[in-house]
């Protein structure tokens, strides 16, 4: 079952750094869909300087997360969201590239210690893709962008 998430209960970020939103090309439209509700709710949340990157495929977005965090030696990045659509076909790279992906973005999340949100859908049809990545309400974008939001509020009252 999806949930909803209450936006307006979420807290405004006080001196807001730099959001990153890596996208897997695949999917473009479901995958932009996730992006655009994103942006919308960190903008409102008082992000202003959010920078968007296309890459190959979800197990490129391991990498170029990494290369981000270690070019940012200032720590500028409060966090990075990660964005795309895995289908099961018929073979086992569905599982290949889920765990490598997932795998990969909690090592950059504990090696820099820095928020990496990940919604890349790993789904056994294209209809749980389109009802998690449609214009409306249950877009895991807005999941996306909500976590980022509590996870760099939470880390700030830690003093991080």
């Amino acid at each position: 079952m999806q949930s909803v998430i209450d936006v307006s209960a979420l807290p405004k970020v006080e001196n807001p750094g730099r959001i990153c939103i890596l996208k897997a090309k695949w999917y473009p439209d479901l995958v932009e869909n996730m992006a655009t509700a994103c942006e919308e709710i960190l903008v409102a949340a008082g992000y202003q300087d959010i920078e968007q990157h296309v890459l190959p495929g979800s197990l490129e977005i391991p990498l170029a997360a990494r290369d981000l965090l270690a070019r940012d030696t200032a720590k500028q990045i409060d966090a990075i969201v990660c964005l795309g659509i895995i289908l099961k076909g018929d073979t086992i790279h569905f599982e290949m590239i889920s765990y490598e992906c997932m795998h990969g973005l909690a090592a950059v999340m504990h090696e820099f210690q820095r928020p990496v949100i990940v919604e890349i859908l790993p789904v056994f049809e294209m209809q749980h893709a389109i009802d998690r990545a449609s214009k409306d309400d249950k877009n895991k974008g807005i999941e996306a962008a909500a976590a980022a939001i509590e996870m760099v509020t939470w880390r700030r009252s830690l003093g991080y």
